[in-house]
């Protein structure tokens, strides 16, 4: 099997997607898995080379974050990249890893739709799309809060360097909040009301000198 796999996010080397897909990586070449490929979106120079390793993979996995439930606009304009592949892509599989800062996965639970509909344009098969939440803060957290998670992905990938496929179960152990329960509902909205939910977000403001006009509304209009 030749894999490659295409990291979608404009932070590039310093990725949490790169993080995610290291660990998968891992536990597919301890499965037997062939060397794969790694290539970065964010050299957009690139683009054209990407589309034709696209073309030349037997097997493909694009992984990517959103942003607000919005790819970045790099995975978008590869995406447009393989346009001259449309119906040419029979006997190739692509699979999709689609990660967010979101915990709940009910935030990208529309995607699959759209990428499962790009694989039939393409002509080529649909190994499913993988959705994991909670993934912003992966970088300062302590080994024991993501243990688990990278356990998960490793296994992911050893799974998929077997099987060339997506492990079902672990599929879904991702996938997981879909949403929050009532009482970690009443959690969030507590700390909201104690100005918790906004400590991370004051600090990046902070940093950027730009907290006392976080309320600002420049493209408000004026005398209306």
């Amino acid at each position: 099997m030749k894999l490659t796999v295409f990291n979608g996010s404009p932070r590039g080397m310093g990725s949490n997607t790169k993080i995610l897909m290291e660990h998968f990586l891992n536990g597919y070449s301890e499965t037997g898995g062939e060397g794969a490929k790694i290539e970065y979106l964010v050299r957009t120079q690139e683009h054209g080379k990407y589309a034709g390793m696209f073309r030349d993979s037997d097997t493909v996995i694009l992984a990517f974050p959103l942003y607000t439930d919005s790819m970045p606009g790099i995975v978008m304009a590869f995406i447009e990249a393989l346009a001259p592949f449309k119906g040419k892509c029979a006997g190739k599989k692509v699979g999709f890893i689609v990660q967010s800062g979101f915990p709940e996965a009910v935030h990208s639970s529309f995607i699959p739709m759209y990428l499962e509909k790009l694989c039939k344009r393409l002509g080529c098969g649909y190994l499913g799309t993988v959705i994991r939440g909670g993934v912003e803060g992966i970088q300062v957290m302590p080994p024991s809060m993501t243990k688990k998670l990278f356990a998960e992905f490793h296994a992911l990938g050893a799974y998929f360097g077997k099987n060339t496929a997506f492990d079902p179960e672990v599929k879904a152990r991702l996938a997981n909040p879909f949403r929050f329960g009532i009482v970690m509902r009443f959690v969030l909205r507590l700390m909201g009301a104690l100005g918790l939910m906004n400590f991370f977000w004051n600090m990046q403001l902070k940093q950027n000198k730009a907290f006392d006009k976080r309320f600002d509304k420049p493209f408000e209009k004026q005398g209306v």
